[in-house]
């Protein structure tokens, strides 16, 4: 019992880290860009909109337009992006029982790609809740692939975990064709090149806060939701027939989890594109730390890829100034290495 008390502290200890690293982050990626403005004037143009504070204007008016209407939504965008990803991966990993599952094991990344592609060929001008066609159709494709996975996993009632590996890589492998097919062979995605290109390598694309409005309630009630699964996934690292013998309802469990998952990541992929590592690094760098409770990771992965992302993209915005890298270079530099460097040195300690 005394280890007890020591294990909260400790569990405290590192989300007040990862919350501290992620406003520390968000400040830095505020201050950034192609118009820096300084730390202070960013301390006090927040201050001032809490209306208790008058502190007179010592920056311009266009550096208060960039901070709020351009660079915050982006910095939002990215944090909302980081956890929902490694939240997905949290959720992926701990319902397959896979240390490589990622928020795109079981298609969705195809699917969310192919929706994209089929959006920029089409002419269609239109938007919903302050969205375009690409994100719309990138949301709906990334849902229709989990559910085309499901189903064709699911046998008597069950849905075997292979089977939906499998399925998931042969969907995957399918609409990965469709996509090349199309690229082939049609002149309005070689016209759209670029913009395939920055869907495919990940891309933080929110234009203003409507978009938040719409992913924040989505991302945040996902985390939710998967805070609240976390006994469920721990009962799913003793196999299925152990979870169930502690009175999990497998089955039923499994298409929650599956559609929480899938929910936050297609969320994630409406806004920033396909941005690998997150999901997979994230979880793994989180539980090695704190040990596999679900309990502790949801919350502690969602702050540590929420800050991840921001930093990512900030970096993405700066190191090739004025021009962009695409986000998803910059987290597998970053990513594929730091994960190498945790299982080396924690190998024998890893616990799934």
């Amino acid at each position: 019992m005394a280890s007890t008390p020591r294990r909260r502290r400790r569990l405290a200890s590192v989300l007040l880290l990862l919350a501290g690293g992620l406003v520390l982050a968000f400040f830095l990626a505020s201050a950034f860009g192609a118009v820096t403005i300084s730390l202070p004037d960013i301390c006090k143009m927040f201050l001032n909109k809490l209306a208790f504070f008058d502190f007179p204007d010592t920056w311009r008016v266009a550096e208060e337009t960039i901070l709020f209407q351009i660079r915050m939504p982006r910095v939002v965008g990215g944090a909302l992006v980081g956890a929902a990803l490694a939240t997905a991966g949290v959720l992926f990993q701990g319902l397959l029982r896979n240390p490589m599952a990622d928020p795109y094991i079981i298609g969705t990344s195809s699917g969310a790609a192919l929706g994209a592609t089929i959006a920029m060929v089409l002419p269609i001008n239109m938007a919903f809740l302050g969205f375009g066609l690409v994100p719309l159709a990138a949301f709906g494709g990334a849902l229709a692939a989990v559910f085309i996975v499901y189903n064709l996993a699911r046998v008597g009632g069950k849905t075997p975990i292979v089977s939906m590996l499998l399925a998931g890589f042969v969907v995957s492998a399918l609409l990965a064709a469709i996509i090349s097919f199309m690229m082939a062979i049609s002149d309005r995605l070689d016209l759209n090149i670029r913009a395939v290109y920055s869907f495919l390598m990940g891309h933080i694309s929110v234009v203003g806060w409507s978009q938040i409005a719409v992913i924040a309630p989505l991302v945040i009630g996902g985390i939710i939701i998967a805070r609240a699964f976390a006994h469920h996934l721990n009962a799913f690292s003793l196999g299925e027939e152990g979870a169930a013998y502690l009175g999990i309802e497998v089955e039923r469990d499994k298409v929650l989890i599956l559609a929480v998952g899938s929910l936050l990541t297609a969320a994630a992929v409406s806004i920033g594109g396909l941005i690998g590592f997150v999901g997979l690094v994230m979880p793994h760098a989180v539980r090695l730390i704190l040990g596999p409770d679900h309990r502790l990771l949801v919350p502690a992965s969602a702050l540590a890829g929420a800050a991840f992302v921001v930093m990512a993209d900030l970096l993405a915005r700066v190191v090739l100034a004025p021009s962009e890298i695409p986000v998803g270079i910059i987290t597998a530099v970053i990513g594929a290495p730091f994960f190498l460097y945790l299982l080396r040195r924690n190998r024998k300690e890893y616990a799934f």
